[in-house]
């Protein structure tokens, strides 16, 4: 089988955003206009194909990252639609990872929002090129060049705006390209056709100083409502200035531009889209464009966009890995005779084919019923079938190549994060990095029959999302699940019980607390058991100090000479880990801690990995309780944006949440409050904000980091644990 496109025709895209920015939205249009379907989906009414979930379309949000693919010009673009919601960021964090470029949608009412920075700090760290899109041009209060700005100021990076809009709010009428020096004037009508004519070189005042094939455009749109000369007139006279401004930036940054703009030179187009390509894939600038998704408007210039200025998979640095055995740093281009290496970043339970792992190729090419090796688990998997994926439906494939996303069926022993490879050739590429839970809930199962499935089915979802945790609490007899958010488990739970039929009672949130220790200690485990016969014998000298916070656990081995044969020291580290799964203040998991292994005894006989496992739980658990153990509490960044007269109650409530407020801002008539709140006075507050707002203020909430839990509130939480174990 043939490669469907040359590899240099390949685009993998990421559209990423905030929440209800309109990324679907915008999915939906790519789709519809490049043909993948035939009419276009809504969000708002539930009929979009990238949200194929029950839950994202009564919701109307975006859940799970879908996959799906179109042609554009002759060119093959994978697109996956990620979410905007913090809770569901690890759908966005393990979709950049095997991404080449993205789509970020911002709000040109609401600007560059938290989880746009969110997204647009996890796209610089997979170092991926971008474009921006501005949506929403023609809502009341949309502002192209704040939005600019604000790119600029907020996130740090260096906006190049390659077209500007031909009016605003409901008078936006379409969008100047600089580059190319063409307008586009989209029809009131939806399922028209926008008219490209080239952008006008002599105007006058009124109608009659514009040449006839602009008019006819103008006219065609139903454009020239009163007072709407003027407003375009103006527009024209901005695109020769900002033209300039643009070929002036992009000269500073390309040398061979720069002869051409020294000289006086008129650049054209191809040179421009050249220069600018250059920029872009080397992450210097992000180019700007705009547009109203809802309207159809702006979407082909877009597509246009992809296919000039982000990258194919031969334009990005070959991905690196290392030997599985050596450790030796290895390479592999983006070419199909390269062996065959690929990265799982997504498994699914698919109610029809079974087990789905989503994976992208980044060298080589695979086939069905090929053999592949899973580096990280050591073990080989026979690829099943091969299905290329549009959102919940399947197309199936023989064979796939270098720099294509896909899907196989039959990987039983693949997770996320996994490796594929050649086994002739082997490669462990770096695994995806997932933030830890920071919120949990109690679930009982209703019946014996649902108890029995519940654990099997909380496993596959597990599976599926791996911020998404499940552990059985001894003590009370509950299945304890952990995740993002309240959304996260909500959606979870939901699932629980509409596609798997598992039904179970939901106890309230409850928060993730730490512990952690506030200086060093030392203490000795000693494990000695006499039975008469082989008997247990092991003793370990531990030392536990702090770590900066958010470094997590590190075990140090500084044992010199024999005091404990190597063959036992990882079965000490082993029991070291499990020890700090239960802290010493309240039985919550210990982090940013570094136990170093300094000293021990053995027996030649009687002792044993059990014993020195046994002896290095003992060892830390003492140390721990001698180290000024605290518990720590998640703290969310929160941002609220309300209407002017309900600033006071806003900020008031926050303050009475023990929230530290860190900005306050003005947006238009809406003020913008930015604080660190504690995650335990965060329930219920979404109810809160809208009875004190009268339903016009919005939130968003994400994980910052982790503090010190206050005495008083220490007080009181270990009051209620105690409490609970007496009982």
């Amino acid at each position: 089988m043939a490669r469907p496109v040359p590899i240099e025709k390949v685009r993998n895209i990421g559209i990423i955003a905030h929440i209800d920015a309109g990324k679907t939205t915008v999915t939906e249009r790519i789709l519809f206009y490049s043909g993948r379907t035939y009419k276009i989906g809504e969000v708002d009414e539930g009929t979009a194909v990238m949200d194929w979930m029950a839950q994202e379309r009564e919701r109307g949000i975006t859940i799970t990252a879908a996959a799906t693919t179109c042609e554009w010009l002759g060119y093959m673009v994978n697109i996956v639609d990620t979410p905007g919601h913090v809770d569901f960021t690890v759908e966005v964090e393990r979709s950049l990872r095997v991404l080449d470029g993205g789509i970020v949608v911002l709000d040109a009412v609401a600007g560059v929002q938290p989880q746009s920075e969110t997204v647009w700090h996890q796209a610089d760290r997979y170092h991926v090129p971008r474009i921006s899109f501005v949506n929403k041009m023609d809502r009341v209060g949309a502002d192209f060049w704040r939005t600019v700005k604000m790119i600029r100021d907020r996130l740090v990076a260096r906006p190049l705006p390659l077209q500007i809009p031909l009016g605003v709010e409901e008078k936006y009428l379409g969008v100047i390209d600089l580059v190319k020096e063409v307008v586009w004037v989209f029809p009131v009508d939806k399922d028209e056709k926008p008219v490209k004519v080239p952008l006008p070189e002599r105007y006058g005042e009124g109608r009659n100083g514009w040449p006839e094939e602009f008019l006819t455009a103008l006219v065609e749109a139903d454009a020239l409502a009163a007072g709407a000369s003027e407003m375009i007139i103006g527009s024209l006279e901005e695109a020769k200035t900002r033209r300039e401004e643009l070929v002036e930036a992009v000269a500073e940054l390309d040398d061979q531009l720069l002869i051409s703009y020294l000289e006086g030179r008129h650049i054209p187009a191809t040179e421009m889209d050249k220069a600018i390509r250059r920029a872009t894939l080397a992450n210097v600038v992000t180019p700007v464009l705009c547009g109203s998704a809802l309207r159809n408007r702006g979407i082909r210039p877009l597509l246009d966009a992809v296919i000039d200025y982000l990258p194919a998979p031969v334009d990005v640095p070959p991905i690196e890995g290392v030997h599985p055995k050596t450790g030796e740093t290895i390479q592999r281009h983006a070419a199909d005779d390269e062996p065959f290496a690929a990265l799982a970043f997504k498994i699914v339970a698919d109610p029809y084919v079974g087990r789905l792992a989503y994976f992208r190729v980044y060298s080589g090419k695979v086939g069905q019923g090929m053999a592949v090796y899973n580096s990280n688990r050591g073990q080989r998997e026979r690829v099943g079938r091969l299905l290329r994926m549009h959102a919940q439906r399947r197309e199936d494939i023989q064979e796939t190549y270098a720099g294509a996303i896909v899907a196989a069926v039959g990987l039983k022993n693949t997770f996320t994060g996994d490796t594929l490879c050649d086994k002739s050739h082997p490669i462990l590429l770096e695994a995806i990095k997932f933030p830890e839970p920071v919120i949990s809930v109690a679930l009982e199962p209703r019946t014996k029959e649902d108890q029995d499935r519940m654990s099997e089915t909380l496993g596959r979802l597990s599976e599926e999302d791996p911020t998404f945790r499940t552990r059985y609490d001894p003590e009370t007899g509950q299945t304890i699940i952990s995740g993002m958010g309240e959304l996260h488990l909500e959606i979870v739970v939901d699932r629980m019980m509409r596609e798997y039929q598992v039904q179970a009672k939901v106890g309230k949130p409850e928060v993730a607390y730490k512990e952690t220790i506030t200086c060093p200690a030392k203490a000795e485990g000693r494990f000695i058991r006499q039975t008469g016969g082989h008997g247990q014998y092991g003793v370990v000298e531990l030392e536990v100090a702090p770590r900066e916070r958010g470094t997590g656990f590190q075990f140090v081995d500084k044992i010199i000479g024999g005091d404990i044969p190597r063959e036992f020291i990882p079965a000490v580290e082993r029991g070291v880990r499990e020890a700090l799964e239960t802290g010493v203040v309240a039985n919550y998991p210990v982090i940013d801690v570094e136990v170093t292994l300094v000293d021990g005894g053995y027996h030649p006989v009687d002792s044993s990995e059990p014993a020195f496992r046994m002896a290095g739980s003992m060892a830390v658990r003492q140390a721990l309780s001698h180290a000024k153990p605290i518990l720590l509490e998640p703290i969310m960044e929160t941002e609220v944006t309300t209407p002017e007269q309900f600033f006071g109650d806003v900020l008031g409530d926050i303050n009475a949440r023990r929230g530290h407020v860190t900005m306050v801002d003005q947006r238009g008539h809406m003020r913008l409050i930015r604080a660190l709140v504690p995650l335990a006075e965060t329930f219920g507050y979404a109810t809160e904000l809208r009875s004190l707002t009268q339903g016009r203020a919005t939130y968003t909430m994400e994980f910052d980091h982790y503090q010190e839990v206050p005495p008083s509130v220490a007080e009181a939480l270990l009051g209620r644990v105690r409490g609970y174990v007496r009982r």
